[in-house]
C-alpha cells in the first residue's frame, strides 16, 4: 500500500485541516479521483488519489495535521502493511521561482526609524453522482466545498438535492434554493474575487454571551493568517516610508491605452500600471525582491508580484510571476485570468505561490493611504491608495488640477535600510510620473 501524507499546497503551509473526505473508508478508488477536501492556510484544495486501490482511512475530517503526518493509504487491500511515502507532493513549487543568490549582510550604513470557490473540478467519470451507492452501501453526495458549506450554514440536507452540476454534483445555485435564500452573486473585479475561502464562521457553542455579545469561532484559514500576521509584527522588525506620486501622465496613458484597445480589448488597470512600475523598481533594486532568513539575504531571481485580493473573511494573494518582462498587456490579461481562476475553483498552489514582493491596493475603497503588514518572507511591501484630485502649482507658480496617489514602502529593515527603501519607492514614483517605460 502506499501512504497518503497531508500534502504541501502552498509555499507557506505548515499544516492543513482535513475538511471532508469525498470517498469513505473502504471504497475502491481510481488513480487521480478526488479522495479529500483539505483546508491550508491559503485556500480549501482538493486532493486526488495517487493510484488505484482500497482506500484506508488514517485521520478523520476535522482534523489539523502537519505537513507529511499520513491521512490514509491506497493499495490492494486495506489491511496490508504501508509502503515508503509517495514523491513530491503535486503542487511544491520554489518560493521565488528559482534557486536565490545567497548574500552576507553588510551592516547598515545609516537607519531609519495573504479555493473554495462554485466551479470546483466536476468528479472523473468513475465517480458515483449523487444518490449513487458507494463500496459499502452508503449514499454518496458530490457537491463543491462551497456547496457544502452553504449547506451547513442553513441546515440544508445536501442527500436531498438534485444537483445540477457534472455528473448530479450539488452546486452553491442548488443549496441556495432548497434554502429559500438567493444565492451570492459571484465577483466581478480582481478586488472583489472571493479567494477559495474558509468555511463559515459559527457561533461559539459556549454558554450565552454578556450584553448580546456574538462570539464567533475563527476557520481554521483565519487562525493561520491571525497567527501569521501576529509572527510578522513580533518578529519583523518594519518601518515604513511614504511618497505622493503624480498620477496625471499615467492616467492620459492608460486614457490612450483604452481607446488603442477598442471594443474587447484588455484595457490595463491602475493597479496594473503600479505592478509594472514595481517589477521594473525590483529589478533595478534586487535587496527589495529579497528576503531575510537565518541570518542572510536571499536575492531572488525572478520578479514575481503577488496581488492582495480581499474577500469577506480571507485574503489571497496570486502571483503574476516575471513582471518585470511581461508587458502591460500581458500583466493585465495575466491579473484578469487568475481573477477567472479564482472564481472558477480552478486556481493551483503554484499560482498562489512564489511571490517576490506584494502589492496591496484599497483605492477602489476609497482610502487615501494604507501601511500593510509584510508578507512574509517578503523584504517589502507596496499600500496603494486612492487616486484623488487636488489644487498645485506648477512649474511656473499657476494653480492647476493634480492627481495625486499616496504609497507607502513596509520594509523589513533586516534588509532594507531607511536609504535603500526611498531609492526604491523613488524609482516606483518616476516609472509612475513618467510612464512611457512602461508600455514597452
Amino acid at each position: 500500500m502506499t501512504d497518503i501524507t497531508m500534502p504541501k499546497l502552498s509555499d507557506s503551509m505548515e499544516e492543513g485541516t482535513i475538511l471532508s473526505w469525498l470517498k469513505a473508508d473502504g471504497d475502491t478508488v481510481a488513480a487521480g479521483e478526488e479522495l479529500v477536501e483539505i483546508e491550508t492556510d491559503k485556500a480549501n484544495m482538493t486532493y486526488e488519489s495517487p493510484e488505484a486501490g482500497v482506500l484506508s482511512i488514517v485521520a478523520a475530517a476535522g482534523e489539523a495535521l502537519p505537513v507529511g503526518a499520513p491521512i490514509a493509504r491506497v493499495g490492494a487491500s486495506a489491511g496490508a502493511p504501508a509502503a515508503a511515502p509517495a514523491g513530491p507532493v503535486a503542487g511544491e513549487d520554489d518560493s521565488a521561482g528559482g534557486a536565490a543568490e545567497i548574500v552576507s549582510p553588510a551592516p547598515p550604513a545609516g537607519s531609519a526609524s495573504a479555493a473554495d470557490a462554485e466551479g470546483a473540478a466536476a468528479p472523473s467519470p468513475s465517480m458515483p453522482a449523487v444518490g449513487e451507492r458507494n463500496g459499502n452501501g452508503a449514499r454518496s453526495v458530490f457537491a463543491t466545498p462551497i456547496a457544502r458549506r452553504l449547506a451547513a450554514a442553513h441546515g440544508v440536507e445536501l442527500a436531498a438535492l438534485s444537483g445540477t452540476g457534472p455528473r448530479g454534483r450539488v452546486m452553491r445555485a442548488d443549496v441556495a434554493a432548497a434554502a429559500g435564500i438567493a444565492a451570492p452573486p459571484a465577483p466581478t473585479s480582481a478586488a472583489s474575487v472571493a479567494p477559495p475561502a474558509a468555511p463559515v464562521a459559527s457561533v461559539a457553542p459556549a454558554g450565552p454571551a454578556a450584553d448580546g455579545v456574538e462570539i464567533r469561532e475563527l476557520s481554521r484559514l483565519q487562525q493561520v493568517v491571525a497567527r501569521r500576521m501576529a509572527e510578522a509584527k513580533a518578529t519583523v522588525p518594519e518601518f515604513q516610508v511614504q511618497t505622493e506620486v503624480a498620477m496625471d501622465a499615467a492616467l492620459a496613458l492608460r486614457a490612450e491605452l483604452k481607446a488603442a484597445a477598442g471594443e474587447g480589448g484588455v484595457v490595463p488597470s491602475v493597479n496594473d500600471l503600479i505592478v509594472k512600475a514595481s517589477a521594473l523598481a525590483l529589478r533595478a533594486h534586487p535587496l527589495a525582491n529579497g528576503s531575510y532568513k537565518d541570518g542572510r539575504f536571499e536575492l531572488h531571481p525572478r520578479v514575481n508580484v503577488g496581488i492582495a485580493v480581499a474577500a469577506q473573511d480571507a485574503l489571497v494573494v496570486p502571483t503574476i510571476t516575471d513582471a518585470d518582462t511581461r508587458s502591460l498587456g500581458s500583466i493585465a490579461a495575466e491579473a484578469r485570468r487568475l481573477a477567472g481562476r479564482v472564481r472558477d475553483g480552478q486556481i493551483t498552489p503554484p499560482e498562489l505561490s512564489g511571490g517576490t514582493f506584494t502589492v496591496s491596493n484599497l483605492g477602489m475603497y476609497g482610502m487615501t493611504a494604507i501601511n500593510p503588514v509584510i508578507n512574509v518572507p517578503q523584504a517589502a511591501i507596496l499600500g496603494v491608495g486612492a487616486t484623488r484630485d487636488v489644487l498645485a502649482r506648477d512649474a511656473q507658480g499657476e494653480i492647476v488640477d493634480r492627481s495625486l496617489m499616496t504609497l507607502t514602502l513596509t520594509c523589513d529593515h533586516r534588509i532594507l535600510y531607511g536609504a535603500d527603501a526611498a531609492e526604491f519607492l523613488a524609482a516606483i514614483r518616476e516609472l509612475l510620473e513618467r510612464p512611457l517605460r512602461l508600455a514597452l
